[in-house]
């Protein structure tokens, strides 16, 4: 029965479907599942069988479900209701069977049990109707009833398909064509008559369908090497195979390419269906140099034939300098050839073969990498001779090719070979190149740039000098940063630990546990290399021959001494979450989650993984913050969890100290909905909150920047806003100006502008507005580098940059580092009021320099090389800011003459009066406002009138803003003195605001 919904057709017209379409109507069969074989005799007099049976066929392309299907059986003129059986929930692969066995008797030859057994459906032997059907109640007889979806009725059936199929017997079964495979819709054209004693199950070998001309036969199927490489003066031989699994491979021939010399021998057909025939591709020694491309064809006994090729290479034997030639590929690429050379180095049981003798081209290098070779026992310093095939290889991310002998077909050692001397090299290099697969020296010291994967893969990143950011230092698109970032390229090579697997041991970390982005590294002697490189791409990389010789040259300092003043820190916690990955948190509960958006789960946590990993990361960053001792500590990654991340953390560092030293800063209204925002802290000691935090929850924000005004024991005000703008990476989703532009600003570059833009225009303006005062100092991490647009744009708004002030002038500044690149993307900027009164910024590198397998993470490397400390709490340095705060106002009073006139009582009122008179005595005018400040005033009177207090003693502000040079302003003081005591105090002249 045909399908209307098979979704492939092989060689169908478009009217073959179309009739097939209405053919089908009522009885189109879910996925073409068809009833392929019916015998009904099972146990009579006479029968071959002692069971009925009933055979099921998957003719379609795709898998088919036998789920909700029920099968039917009738009598063939009967009246009566029909018997029935559910099927299984089984999925039918293309072209396999499935076997229901019914009821039996005794007579005939056993026959086991089928794929699902019905024996409440017993079957007439000659004639009758079974139906598959979505019905899983009896249908009656007699009908086309709307349930069925495929029926064979066959002898005298009252029911069926077109006309009935022929009748069976005890010995012939009701039997599908073509296996199976034909299906018109009418069962006297689609069945015959067959031996009933082939039942096919789940199990039986399958039958791919042609749906309208039935079985296809299966292809012969050959097994030959693409390539036979060998060096010519030597016997080569490649075993050669095929297979058909419904016939018998008996024949081989070479059909093209052959020379004398090249045969096929020792054919061996295969014995049984789908077995193999063997035969041997030979090449015999007066076989000359050169490529043959052999075809081999395979013939069965049905008249199928199948061919393979087999491109035979025969070399002589080049030199290795004209094997890499002077171009940037090989002029042999692609063809094999002998060469000979010196052992250099192996690295497991591939190796670096070098000419010694070279061919004194300085643009041809003399070495080249044989991969993977048959097992050989050759070893550094051995001559050996090696057949192979010259490739370019390209590692994945790559921009160029490296020269290497695959395929190798031989490796002869030929004695010891003198003795490779090192080739001396320097960097900057524009053209490694022609050092590729030699021994080299660096001569000169190297710097260490990055250690990120010298954990999981034992790799450090090494240039002369330290490598900065282009766009840490020149604006991004500049001739200036493009001339840096060509010059960074030159100036790089990756020391790799001579295995490609992780290491089972870190290499190269010091005594201390650590080896520092700065550390520099002398005796650099090894092979050239070229390959692949942790976070992507491929990169020169030597594999050393010697140990190379470490100096501390950058080493771990404590953190910064600044100037006397305000110390303002900002700090990136790496992901400092109280919930972990695990769904436990840090007191002990599980079942946790943290929430994005409208989503809660642990899947959207980061940081720690558990409790073990959480105790290691907490320990480390309350390190770093005692450390720093800042007054006031602008956080980056910690969880967006209301207050109680940093709640815990404040509670964890004041127990360190061992007082309450450190307070929250109240969250503001809005945090984000980001799984991270930002956060402060203060000491309640140094300053006090002026007003109540700000946030701006713009939507341009994904981590809205937060801001807090405080107030000094000098009366000194200032705001700080920390913020951490959207990253560079995760570029997924980034469209116009947001795409990477390849300048180094990375992806989002416009979305980071436009926070900056919103950040000066109206959040700094709002917080100014709020503390009445324009000292605002901008901290956080701008994921931009000094000279990126966002930071330009701040600039641009009069914000100085305070580490280009301070950081610069020393040395290159940086508290982040990534691809062997160094710069800073954790800012101080402060206002133009403000930057006067920075003392001092320094960035305390205590965690960009470290190795990243030196964090809290537990398992990502073989080795664990944490200790407990400050180094390498986050991937980002933290900075720390000195502010020498100017009081809001100044003692005049040595500035003028003070006169105090005599105190009347008014009978009427009971209070006190007198004129005070102060003239300028200075030769500058004295400019306000001016505060007439009664210090000592005698307790219990009051001064009328006060305009407010200053430490405790009232004040009255005079009305004239300033006193020229030899003016005089005179006020009026009133008191009430209930007590009628002597009153008395000191009088003091300030200028400026409380």
């Amino acid at each position: 029965m045909k399908n209307t919904v098979v979704s492939i057709i092989p060689r169908r017209t478009l009217l073959a479907t179309l009739l097939a379409g209405f053919a089908a109507s009522a009885f189109a069969a879910p996925n073409n599942i068809v009833i392929s074989q019916v015998y009904g005799a099972g146990g009579n007099s006479g029968a071959v069988l002692k069971k009925d049976y009933i055979e099921l066929f998957n003719r379609s392309a795709a898998p088919a479900s036998l789920k909700g299907l029920y099968l039917h059986y009738h009598s063939a003129t009967g009246t009566g209701a029909s018997s029935l059986t559910a099927l299984p929930d089984v999925i039918l692969e293309p072209g396999q069977y499935f076997l229901v066995t019914a009821a039996g008797g005794s007579n005939g030859a056993d026959l086991a049990d089928g794929d699902h057994v019905a024996t409440n459906i017993n079957m007439s032997g000659t004639a009758g109707r079974v139906s598959l059907s979505t019905q899983g109640t009896s249908i009656p007889a007699g009908s086309r009833h709307a349930s069925i979806v495929e029926m064979v009725g066959y002898g005298n059936a009252n029911v069926s398909e077109g006309l009935p199929a022929p009748a069976a017997s005890s010995t012939t079964s009701v039997q599908r064509k073509g296996a199976g495979c034909i299906d018109t819709d009418n069962n006297a054209q689609d069945f015959g008559t067959g031996p009933a004693t082939s039942p096919r199950r789940l199990d039986s070998p399958r039958t791919t369908c042609d749906m309208d001309t039935g079985p296809v036969a299966a292809p012969i199927v050959t097994s030959c090497p693409a390539t036979l490489q060998a060096r010519q003066g030597a016997m080569a031989t490649a075993a050669l195979s095929a297979s058909d699994k419904d016939s018998i491979v008996n024949g081989a021939s070479i059909v093209s390419g052959a020379v004398a010399g090249i045969s096929l021998v020792g054919l061996a057909p295969a014995t049984t269906v789908g077995g193999a025939a063997q035969v041997t591709l030979q090449v015999d020694a007066g076989v000359p140099s050169g490529n043959y491309p052999v075809r081999v064809r395979f013939t069965n006994g049905d008249g199928q034939e199948a061919s393979c090729t087999v491109n035979v290479g025969l070399a002589g034997q080049v030199g290795i300098p004209q094997i890499q030639g002077s171009g940037p590929t090989s002029p042999y690429v692609g063809t094999v050839q002998t060469t000979q050379g010196v052992v250099t180095h192996k690295l497991g049981n591939s190796f670096f073969l070098q000419d010694p003798d070279g061919d004194g081209d300085p643009t041809t290098s003399d070495g080249i990498y044989v991969f993977n070779p048959p097992a050989s026992n050759v070893q550094p310093g051995d001559l050996v001779r090696v057949t192979g095939t010259v490739e370019e290889y390209r590692p994945s991310g790559a921009t160029r090719t490296y020269t290497e002998l695959t395929g190798v077909t031989g490796v002869t050692k030929l004695g010891v070979g003198p003795v490779i001397v090192p080739t001396n090299v320097e960097l900057p290099n524009e053209d490694l190149a022609r050092y590729e697969g030699m021994l080299v020296r660096f001569v000169t010291p190297l710097t260490v740039n990055q250690n990120k994967y010298l954990g999981d893969r034992g790799e450090l990143t090494l240039a002369y000098g330290r490598r900065e950011n282009p766009t840490n230092r020149h604006p991004a698109g500049s001739p200036e940063a493009a001339a840096l970032a060509k010059e960074n390229a030159a100036n790089m090579l990756v020391l790799d630990d001579g295995i490609f697997t992780a290491p089972p041991v870190i290499p190269y970390l010091g005594e201390d546990g650590t080896v520092r982005a700065g550390d520099t590294v002398t005796n650099l002697t090894g092979v050239l290399d070229f390959g692949a490189i942790g976070g992507g791409g491929a990169a020169f990389k030597l594999q050393p021959t010697e140990p190379p010789v470490f100096s501390r040259t950058n080493p771990r300092t404590p953190a910064p001494a600044l100037p006397a003043g305000i110390k303002v820190a900002s700090a990136n916690v790496l992901n400092f979450f109280t919930t972990f990955t695990n769904g436990g948190d840090a007191w002990g509960r599980s079942g946790q989650g943290c929430t994005v958006g409208s989503r809660t789960s642990a899947s959207e946590c980061r940081g720690a993984d558990n409790m073990a990993e959480f105790v290691r990361q907490r320990n480390q960053i309350v390190a770093s913050l005692t450390s720093l001792d800042a007054d006031v500590i602008g956080l980056m990654e910690i969880q967006n969890n209301g207050d109680v991340a940093v709640s815990y953390l404040v509670e964890q560092l004041n127990a360190a100290v061992g007082y309450p030293v450190y307070a929250v800063v109240p969250k503001p209204a809005a945090t984000g909905t980001d799984a991270i925002r930002v956060a402060m802290i203060y000491k309640p000691a140094v300053l006090t909150l002026a007003g109540a935090s700000l946030s701006d929850g713009d939507r341009v924000h994904n981590r809205p920047p937060m801001a807090q005004t405080f107030k000094a024991a000098n009366g000194a005000k200032f705001s700080v806003i920390v913020n951490h703008f959207k990253s560079k990476g995760s570029c997924s989703g980034a469209t116009g100006g947001d795409r990477d532009p390849g300048d180094g600003q990375g992806c989002w570059d416009t979305t980071r502008l436009n926070q900056a833009a919103r950040l000066a225009d109206y959040f700094v303006p709002q917080v100014v507005a709020a503390a009445g005062d324009p000292d605002v100092l901008v901290i956080g991490d701008l994921n931009a580098y000094a000279f990126e647009n966002p930071i330009n744009h701040l600039a641009g708004k009069g914000f100085v940059n305070e580490i280009e002030r301070f950081v610069r002038p020393h040395g290159m500044p940086y508290s982040y580092v990534f691809n062997g690149q160094a710069g800073y993307l954790d800012h101080v900027l402060a206002s133009a009021s403000l930057s006067p009164q920075v003392a001092g910024v320094a960035e305390w590198h205590s965690n960009a320099d470290e190795p990243e397998t030196l964090d809290y993470n537990l398992g990502d490397t073989a080795q664990d090389p944490y200790r407990e400390g400050a180094y390498r709490a986050s991937d980002h340095d933290p900075l720390l800011v000195s502010l020498n705060l100017a009081a809001p106002y100044a003692d005049v009073t040595a500035s003028v003459k003070v006169v105090l006139g005599g105190l009347t009582m008014n009978r009427a009122t009971l209070k006190y009066s007198g004129k005070v008179s102060f003239t300028n005595t200075s030769g500058a005018a004295l400019t306000g406002p001016l505060h007439f400040v009664l210090e000592g005033l005698t307790e219990g009177v009051s001064l009328d009138g006060a305009s407010g207090t200053h430490n405790g003693a009232p004040y009255l502000t005079l009305p004239e803003t300033t006193i020229a040079p030899g003016a005089t302003v005179t006020v009026t003081a009133t008191f009430s003195n209930p007590s009628k005591k002597a009153i008395g105090y000191t009088p003091k002249l300030l200028s400026g605001s409380f």
